[in-house]
């Protein structure tokens, strides 16, 4: 015998669809990620480690949804003691000679980064770039570039396979790569001390 009424039976119905619809959306972001992340290697996190503890200041430049991603980025280098500014903040300076300026672009050809880069390079500054084709100008002219696979606005034949939006994958997968810098460097300059860290968090919000 049949206890639900019938709208409240086409109710659960629905909501197993809409959870089983949300459940395979993730399993096909963890499988799409896992493909990404298992190319990325420990020397290219060493190599950004590197450039980021050698610079006596780091600028940050990127567009749109890499912009929230390396904004957050920098956040953490921040409470980790290093001194940070993201390109087109008023309190930003100007750019010296040895300072290292990041700028993260899928497609590498993203134009305020681009512009920015050549304005580095000009005059001295250490360049890194995070994209994922390493053949544009973005990543040509670059003095480092970090390679992380995934798929961006261009779509082309040559990027990783992806069911999500053009520019997700490359987005998230830079996300982990810059969290798992950033648990490197907490490890190792102060121990995984949350008091040093707490120090440095913003009270004024």
């Amino acid at each position: 015998m049949d206890c639900l009424p019938h709208t409240q039976r086409g109710a659960v119905t629905a909501e197993l669809a809409h959870g089983l619809k949300f459940t395979q959306a993730l399993d096909q972001m963890h499988e799409e990620l896992g493909a990404v992340l298992a190319r990325l290697t420990p020397d290219m996190a060493e190599t950004l480690i590197h450039e980021v503890e050698t610079a006596p200041r780091i600028f940050g430049c990127a567009a749109g949804r890499s912009g929230f991603i390396l904004r957050g980025f920098l956040m953490r280098l921040m409470h980790l003691g290093f001194t940070v500014y993201f390109v087109g903040e008023t309190t930003t300076p100007r750019v010296r000679p040895s300072d290292l300026l990041m700028v993260m672009s899928g497609s590498g050809e993203t134009a305020q980064p681009r512009e920015m880069q050549r304005r580095a390079n000009t005059v001295g500054a250490r360049t890194l770039a995070l994209t994922t084709h390493p053949e544009s100008t973005i990543g040509r002219e670059a003095q480092v570039t970090i390679n992380i696979p995934g798929t961006t606005k261009l779509t082309l034949h040559q990027e990783a396979k992806s069911v999500q939006c053009p520019g997700s994958l490359f987005e998230q997968a830079t996300f982990l790569f810059l969290e798992a810098v950033v648990l490197i460097l907490y490890q190792r300059r102060l121990g995984t001390s949350r008091g040093d860290v707490l120090d440095r968090h913003a009270d004024l919000e």
